[in-house]
């Protein structure tokens, strides 16, 4: 008996692969491509896509518990075959799911809450790995981030612990039916970030703090689709309240605290220096 971890690839992913192998546990991993997933030895791959469900047969087979997540693709597009998951894993003997929710609610939700199974959604806030993606490149190169809102607050939360979470709820149980907030254990702004990056760093780095036009004139030549753009300056500069709150939940699940920002950024150092 299995238990399916789907976007195993992924960020969260491969934490939740991580934190159920630990606990000793039998893993399957769903990925679109076994031969790039380089996961650890002991997981079983399995090939399968979430947005195809007919490809997902073998993935579900015997499997006992699963974690979900309510996207497919490099796009991150919202999936549209929610029901044909949820009856396929009742069918197939899953008693427990977990789902990682990156969009708003949709059909997967719905089809998990009516279904004769237990199942908690996990609602984790901003990414502390988002920084990677975000700040990196000008780091190395200059050792600068170009970025609006310097002020904006975030309880932003390391992905090592919502893959913690999501691997205590499908072992032990207990959140049935419940919605998990995920967050770290502070509230820190824009330039504290930036602070404590050069602090892991041994090096300053500076910020320079962009207006909303220069942001959007710097985000439009990186190649970002103006609806993202929109997002993000409204996401950013007026925050909301659930973003910055922080919230218990990784000690309530997990037993210990939530992991830091210094803490991740002493973990991925390397990954700023030039």
């Amino acid at each position: 008996m299995s238990i399916l971890v789907t976007g195993a690839t992924g960020t969260v992913g491969r934490h939740v692969v991580t934190e159920l192998l630990r606990r000793g546990l039998p893993v399957r991993a769903l990925t679109r491509d076994p031969s790039r997933a380089a996961l650890p030895a002991g997981v079983e791959v399995v090939a399968g896509d979430l947005a195809v469900p007919d490809s997902l047969t073998a993935a579900f087979d015997g499997a006992t518990a699963a974690h979900l997540i309510n996207f497919a693709g490099d796009g991150y597009a919202p999936l549209e075959d929610g029901q044909a998951i949820a009856d396929l894993a009742v069918k197939s003997g899953v008693r427990r799911v977990t789902l990682l929710g990156g969009r708003a609610e949709g059909e997967l939700e719905q089809a998990l809450a009516a279904a004769d199974l237990e199942w908690t959604i996990l609602t984790p806030v901003e990414f502390m790995a988002n920084t990677l993606q975000w700040w990196a490149p000008s780091v190395r190169a200059e050792d600068v981030v170009r970025e609006p809102f310097g002020s904006r607050t975030s309880s932003l939360v390391h992905e090592a612990d919502i893959g913690a979470v999501a691997a205590a709820v499908l072992a032990d149980g207990g959140y049935a039916g419940e919605s998990l907030v995920i967050t770290g254990p502070e509230r820190i702004t824009t330039t504290e970030k930036v602070r404590i990056l050069g602090d892991a760093l041994g090096r300053e780095i500076r910020y320079v703090e962009l207006t909303e036009d220069e942001a959007r004139a710097k985000w439009a030549a990186d190649g970002l689709p103006a609806p993202l753009i929109d997002f993000l300056i409204d996401t950013l500069g007026n925050p909301p309240e659930v973003g910055r709150t922080v919230r218990g939940t990784v000690e309530r699940v997990t037993g210990r605290p939530a992991r830091p920002f210094a803490q991740w950024a002493r973990e991925n150092a390397e990954a700023f220096r030039p």
